[in-house]
């Protein structure tokens, strides 16, 4: 979604993520809420709002009932912003400071005032100041000196139309910890930020916001994952593929083994999604590396997400079959990087796959595996909603995906953890099966949309060269059943228990 150009310059919130959430950011001379349980990031976010005020030639006010200044600077220094002589902080603190003879003309505790009196000094800093830009933090100390619902809403409608007379661009800050909550403010207000915390069973919190209102304004809806981070606040918004579309030429990208190729039809066409399914060991991570391998070897530029393998352990790996992950690396063709599910939210996930297609052009991204990619989902249709949107937006911009998943089992009958194959545009089944006293392996390519390929199933064997492949299983019925019946003769019999190339 694009900011409607035609609109007044919008008073941006310096939080990159929201405010294209916001279309631009916040509609100036308009009072906005920004509510949220405590330690969720409102006043993380409302300073960077005044900073960046500051840094457009804008005066900021931040008006506190609840923290002090030297806290509120000590917040501010740990995300290395610098607020002197940027933002004018006037506080309310607890009576033990007006000890102090230098404070005792503007520090004063609200729960010793009464509500009017209290509004008046607000006022008056305001007055003094004119600031284009103000933060009120909190609601709470205010609501609890109204003391009833009929009087706070009438509170509420004075420091709207006050502040709407003089122009000022406002957020008031509630944290939501008054024993009733009552939405009076929400009705009042001319746009509602909601943020929340979120804590799993296992892993660090997350955290998410969805802008609950906007008068006049269109806005991306929903919820959108963000982190507190050095720096402030990263808000991922909610991708929607919809919103991107991009012209391309869609070749048939290779493998580079010609039996493989063979086996898709020729290839992969550009700006499609690839589901490499099968039970672990079978060889999904070695299959989806002949592809990067091809792109790389093409001068392409590609990203790998590797979600369950150490990074280490997987360098020594791929070296043993030939591929050089460091080297591809190290040239400049390949991002590698290692994804914890339990630290990561699937938007800033879905924001870091996005920022490598859109700023280092990769044409070819590998996720590795969606297995781990489900354990940062709290259920099964969110994995889908997500897995939809990514790979939607991934084939517009012409980046070929390719996705593996583990099912649960070895022979027989499979299990899988979430069903993605209907997303995939080909999906490719992996399978072991016995022969001759053995442990096999079978390929076969059970969907693609976007040309023909071969119905038959062939076997493979992953060897000290890589990945080799051989005809068609013709003399075999039920290979992918794990246990086959043998329905060829004798002779092909003993082709198939001939070790091949390479093989260990």
């Amino acid at each position: 979604m694009t900011a409607d150009t035609t609109a007044p310059t919008k008073a941006k919130t310096g939080v990159k993520g929201l405010d294209d959430v916001l279309a631009g950011g916040l509609t100036p001379g308009h009072v906005f809420l920004l509510e949220g349980n405590p330690g969720t990031g409102k006043t993380t976010l409302a300073l960077s709002f005044l900073m960046t005020g500051a840094a457009a030639g804008e005066t900021g006010l931040y008006i506190t009932l609840s923290e002090t200044e030297e806290e509120l600077r000590a917040g501010a220094q740990s995300h290395g912003w610098t607020i002197d002589g940027k933002v004018t902080i006037f506080e309310l603190v607890p009576p033990e400071s007006l000890l102090d003879a230098d404070q005792q003309q503007s520090l004063l505790y609200s729960s010793d005032l009464e509500l009017g009196e209290t509004t008046k000094l607000m006022f008056e800093a305001f007055e003094r100041l004119k600031p284009d830009r103000v933060v009120l933090d909190s609601l709470s100390e205010i609501r609890l000196l109204a003391q009833s619902s009929l009087r706070y809403r009438r509170q509420i409608l004075a420091l709207k139309h006050y502040f709407a007379r003089h122009g000022a661009t406002v957020l008031l800050l509630d944290d939501l910890t008054s024993e009733t909550f009552d939405k009076t403010v929400h009705s009042v207000v001319h746009g509602v930020i909601k943020l929340e915390e979120l804590a799993p069973d296992y892993g660090s919190e997350r955290r998410r916001l969805r802008v609950a209102k906007y008068r006049g304004q269109a806005f991306r809806g929903g919820y959108h994952d963000f982190a507190i981070k050095h720096g402030g606040l990263q808000v991922f918004p909610r991708l929607v593929a919809l919103e991107h579309r991009t012209r391309f030429a869609r070749t048939q990208n290779t493998s580079d083994i010609p039996e493989l190729d063979q086996l898709l039809g020729g290839g992969i066409e550009q700006g499609s999604s690839t589901l490499v399914l099968g039970p672990a060991g079978t060889g999904k991570s070695l299959i989806v590396m002949q592809f990067l391998a091809a792109a790389v070897r093409r001068k392409e530029n590609a990203a790998l997400f590797v979600f369950d393998e150490e990074l280490g352990l997987l360098f020594d790996r791929m070296i043993a079959m030939g591929f050089d992950l460091e080297g591809m690396r190290d040239a400049g063709f390949l991002h590698i990087e290692q994804v914890d599910a339990a630290e990561m939210s699937p938007g800033e996930f879905a924001n870091r796959v996005r920022d490598r297609v859109d700023n280092a052009k990769a044409k070819t991204v590998v996720i590795d595996s969606l297995n781990g990619y489900q354990a940062a989902m709290p259920e099964e249709n969110s994995l889908i909603l997500h897995i939809h949107e990514l790979l939607q937006y991934l084939n517009r911009q012409g980046a070929t995906t390719f996705l593996t998943v583990a099912q649960h089992g070895l022979v027989g009958d499979m299990k899988t953890p979430v069903d993605v194959t209907y997303l995939a545009d080909t999906v490719i089944l992996l399978r072991y099966f016995e022969a001759v006293g053995k442990v096999r392996r079978a390929v076969s390519v059970i969907k693609k949309r976007t040309g023909h390929h071969e119905d038959t199933i062939r076997e493979f064997r992953i060897g000290n060269t890589g990945l080799t492949l051989g005809g068609p299983l013709d003399n075999f019925q039920g290979v992918l059943r794990g246990i086959p019946d043998f329905v060829g003769t004798t002779a092909s019999l003993a082709g198939i228990a001939a070790p091949g190339d390479g093989e260990p």
